[in-house]
């Protein structure tokens, strides 16, 4: 394009004559030939042939040209501005700068030209260290907690400079694991792998501190003490060791020092009490998850600190135990550590059906561990008692939804209800009592349950509803269905006394009471028995 002659043609035109009156908006968007007449006009007024020739030739130079279009050259530098298509003063006042301190000042003073090449101030990327999250053998402990701890080793491991023994160790158990001190033999073995009998400082420096053993959490610590080291969970043999250990030294065990058999059926029964309600799998493999979920680590550490293990009721009460034993040795007529479906049917003064024994004895809830064809063992034996006078935990839940479900497809139909209600219903009115129909029960139920859907029930609207163990006293025992419709106000009243108590707890308690007392009556029916045959040999010599 010749600019030269562009000038030329324009330069006889008066800029005043050019000039147009204001227009709005409205007028451009209606008359869009309007914009582009202005355009043209301002493109012929002299002033824009100037400034167009002095870009050109500063392009064609190599001058830089500025931000706002200004030419560096003398034919610009007197003109800083683009022609006015206005009059002065019809023009509308400019937006106020922007202050220094402003945050867009500092936005636009910071940022590139928009004439730049953006590849140019694009800046290396800030690298920043991510720090470790993962520790194949836990996390190493802080440098003070570490300090903390070795000056706490030197000062136990002080005056003992072979070592300690196992009768010595207690001590570093409570004060410097923090863990149970039942524990102590456990801990102990894991370090003196060579069963020297003796723990030198360096070898449980090893072990507890170059271990992470420090920085991990009871759970954790517990888990590891106790697993086989080519394991990832815990069985049952696991936990012998520390239970035998707390049989030996609790001061509330102490009466069984004499009776080594019964030494061994308590840590049995604690035992299968924790698998019962922490191996939610049910497959004998306790994971470390299961252990964190639970409410062992705290019973453990209430065992520890509490003299009476019968406050304990988590797991470790004697008198828990002994309501179990008694009534499996009562059931076991011949001694041989062996139920069959008769000796079970007779549980609870016969209060369950025939048809619910043999859903249990058809092992439909639990394998049974007994290894007999037709016989419960006494592991297999705890976890139905547990799951019959607690109804209300989710062990006992699952135990008998797996009993009701025949067909097992996960929900519990009216007629698969009806089925076990028929016995009950038939006993009922075999005992002279009132027999409620099927149908009045049915709708007792869904009131009970309030089920997402009324025609069935899930495992998930049994777990849901605090009444929903009463659904299965309904169906198949007697004793409880009937205490259940009449409402005893003793139950009641003992409920809301201590509503911390489990159904458990209260029926663990009521029972020791019973036995206790039929003991002792036992034993003085023994003395009399005794001092009438003692009296009568007297007088025969006489």
């Amino acid at each position: 394009m010749d600019i030269d002659a562009v000038v030329g043609d324009v330069g006889s035109f008066d800029p005043e004559l050019l000039q147009l009156p204001e227009l709005s908006p409205f007028a451009l968007k209606a008359s869009p030939q309007i914009a582009e007449d202005l355009y043209a006009q301002w493109l012929s007024l002299p002033q824009t042939g100037r400034l167009v020739k002095s870009l050109i030739d500063d392009a064609t130079a190599g001058i830089p040209i500025n931000a706002l279009g200004n030419s560096s050259s003398a034919n610009a530098a007197g003109s800083n501005s683009l022609p006015s298509m206005f009059q002065a003063g019809s023009t509308p006042p400019l937006s106020p700068r922007s202050s220094p301190g402003s945050p867009r000042f500092s936005k636009l003073k910071t940022s590139p030209s928009s004439l730049r090449s953006p590849l140019k101030v694009v800046s290396e990327p800030v690298r920043e260290a991510i720090p470790q999250f993962y520790f194949q053998n836990g996390r190493p402990p802080p440098k003070e907690l570490q300090e903390h701890c070795l000056s706490r080793i030197n000062d136990l491991f002080g005056g003992h400079m072979d070592g300690l023994q196992l009768h010595e160790f207690k001590l570093v158990t409570k004060e410097l694991c923090k863990l149970p001190t039942f524990f102590s033999s456990a801990i102990f073995k894991k370090i003196d792998t060579s069963c020297s009998g003796i723990v030198t400082r360096d070898a449980f420096v090893r072990y507890w501190v170059d271990g992470n053993m420090l920085t991990m959490d009871t759970a954790t610590q517990i888990f590891k003490i106790l697993k086989q080291s080519d394991s990832n969970y815990l069985t049952q043999v696991d936990f012998k060791p520390i239970l035998l250990e707390l049989v030996a030294t609790h001061p509330g065990l102490e009466f069984l020092h004499g009776t080594p058999e019964f030494q061994e059926r308590y840590a049995e029964t604690v035992i299968y009490r924790i698998f019962y309600y922490i191996n939610r799998s049910g497959n004998g493999r306790l994971t470390l998850r299961e252990l964190k979920r639970g409410n062992l680590i705290a019973a453990m550490q209430h065992a520890d600190e509490e003299e009476d293990i019968n406050k304990v009721l988590r797991y470790f009460s004697y008198e828990h135990f002994y309501v179990i034993y008694c009534k499996f040795w009562e059931l076991d007529t011949d001694h041989d550590f062996l139920i069959d479906k008769e000796n079970l049917i007779r549980y609870g003064n016969h209060a369950l059906t025939y048809r619910i024994v043999d859903r249990v004895f058809s092992q439909i809830p639990r394998k049974f561990t007994s290894k007999v064809e037709g016989k419960m063992g006494y592991e297999d034996f705890v976890y139905f008692m547990l799951s019959e006078e607690d109804k209300s935990c989710e062990p006992s839940l699952e135990y008998w939804f797996k009993c009701i479900d025949l067909d097992g497809n996960g929900v519990l139909t009216p007629n698969e209800l009806q089925f076990f209600y028929e016995e009950q219903l038939h006993r009922m009115e075999c005992m002279a009592q009132e027999p409620v129909l099927f149908e009045d029960i049915l709708c007792q139920i869904v009131d009970m349950i309030a089920p997402e859907r009324e025609d069935y029930l899930t495992l998930a609207d049994l777990k849901g509803c605090k009444l929903s163990g009463n659904v299965f006293n309904i169906l198949f025992n007697l004793n409880k269905f009937i205490a259940f419709e009449s409402r005893d106000p003793f139950l009641i009243r003992q409920e809301r006394e201590d509503p911390t108590l489990t159904e458990w707890d209260r029926f663990a308690h009521r029972e020791y009471i019973r036995l206790s007392m039929e003991e002792d009556v036992q034993e003085v029916a023994y003395e009399i028995a005794s001092d009438a045959s003692s009296k009568l040999l007297i007088f025969n010599e006489e």
